[in-house]
């Protein structure tokens, strides 16, 4: 193996690693937090609502 290879390898893992850590975090916290903070806000908003 080449050393043009075996950067071109390394480049790759590193970009692939980084992409599955991003997904990772985001499918386990973002997405939830962003999801319980909108069905929040709707439920002040409806609970708003009925007062009036």
């Amino acid at each position: 193996m080449e050393i043009q290879q075996f950067l071109g390898l390394l480049i790759f893992l590193f970009v692939f690693t980084a992409g599955f850590w991003l997904m990772l975090f985001l499918l386990t916290f973002v997405v939830p937090y962003w999801l319980t903070g909108s069905w929040i806000e709707q439920w002040k908003e409806s609970r708003a609502t009925k007062k009036k």
